[in-house]
């Protein structure tokens, strides 16, 4: 079982070949708003969760 996860993860010269790929489609001005788009996502997921986690709490603890 172990090698069968060994030949599933990237190694270094994947992952140099998938940055250059994304360089040349996106350019490099626009990978930085990309960035910023994909950290705000990240960011509103978590304080979603957050939102939910405190509102069942809250919801379990009047029960």
């Amino acid at each position: 079982m172990i090698t069968s996860s060994i030949f599933l993860a990237p190694g270094a010269w994947q992952i140099i070949l998938i940055v250059v790929v994304v360089l040349l489609m996106f350019g490099g001005k626009k990978i930085p708003e990309l960035m910023r788009g994909l950290g705000s996502g990240i960011k509103e997921f978590k304080d979603a969760s957050k939102d939910e986690d405190s509102t069942s709490a809250s919801t379990t603890e009047k029960e």
